[in-house]
């Protein structure tokens, strides 16, 4: 049985090297980049028997997408489609006072037409955790009816289905995402989200700590976890909340902590670990992620488990 079963779009992030800017850059980096490949990579960092699942074009782009993928030992299931395009993303990083430039081109994306026929159904029924993001569910209405899909059937057996809200605002309104991805609650299991994209998406205020609970309550949700941040994280579970502080790290790449943040947490619940101890790792591990170039985190667990050690022994 797989553990873990993520779906959803990968696009090809472009970045110049150094303090280059988009404007003028001659020489850039590319990584593949998506919410649910990143979160199967640092899942598979510590242990967890991962796949991932999507389409992609059948273009040498779509295959550098898989082959980046397979370096970091991920099994994938693609459907090739001779449909749509290569996503793709250009990633300016910050450099004081200059801000982080982020521009996302996805429309018409291959990712737009994945339908549940064009996915292995019962690898997904029969898993220990699916996951989704709703960067998604947003691309098309197909896309979204099949990222219910897939939870449902996460949720049909005895695995854990999980949701993270990765709300874009460039690809939907938060009207239009509040009414699709509430309307997916129901399969969901664990739910997933930042601070920010809790409040824009469900449109409510108050702080973490009021937030999760009555998010868990509303929804019926096992499991609330959210990210503050230079905060750092809280997850709501059986009544309790169980919080951490952010880990202070030199930033060479922010972009990657929140997948790594989740692809830890699944991989400690997957083991038998509980929400407290997911929570210290997903934490450490996020801080981990900062100090590394690209969206893809590459750490091991012995490196994390000293991170968490020295946090605890230094009364983080």
């Amino acid at each position: 049985m797989v553990e873990l079963v993520t779906v959803g779009d990968t696009s090809l992030r472009l970045s110049p090297r150094g303090n280059e800017r988009l404007e003028t850059a001659t020489d850039v980096r590319m990584h593949a980049a998506g919410t649910e490949s990143n979160v199967a990579v640092a899942a598979s960092r510590f242990g967890t028997d991962v796949v991932w699942l999507s389409t992609l074009p059948d273009t040498p782009l779509g295959r550098r997408v898989v082959s980046e993928l397979h370096e970091h030992g991920i099994e994938t299931q693609v459907g090739w489609s001779d449909e749509g395009r290569q996503g793709l993303s250009f990633y300016e990083p910050p450099c004081e006072p200059r801000e982080a430039v982020r521009i996302h081109d996805r429309k018409r994306a291959a990712a737009e037409t994945m339908s549940p026929g064009d996915l292995d159904m019962d690898l997904i029924q029969n898993a220990s955790s699916v996951f989704v993001a709703g960067s998604t569910l947003a691309l098309s209405e197909t896309a979204a009816e099949t990222g219910a899909a897939v939870l449902r059937a996460g949720a049909s057996g005895d695995g854990v289905s999980a949701l993270e809200l990765d709300y874009r605002p460039e690809l939907w309104s938060p009207a239009k995402a509040r009414e699709t991805l509430t309307g997916v609650f129901e399969s969901v299991d664990v739910l997933f989200g930042s601070e920010d994209d809790v409040r824009t998406v469900l449109d409510r205020t108050g702080q973490a700590r009021e937030l999760a609970p009555t998010i868990a309550a509303e929804w019926d949700l096992q499991m609330v976890v959210l990210t503050r941040s230079e905060h750092g994280a809280l997850v709501y579970h059986d009544g309790v909340i169980h919080d951490r502080d952010a880990i202070e790290t030199e930033t060479v790449d922010d972009t990657g902590q929140h997948d790594a943040f989740i692809g830890a947490f699944l991989a400690i619940l997957l083991d038998g670990g509980g929400p407290d101890t997911a929570l210290s790792t997903a934490v450490a591990t996020a801080s981990l992620s900062r100090t590394i170039p690209g969206p893809l985190v590459t750490v091991d667990q012995a490196e994390v488990d000293r991170l968490v050690d020295s946090t605890e022994q230094s009364g983080f």
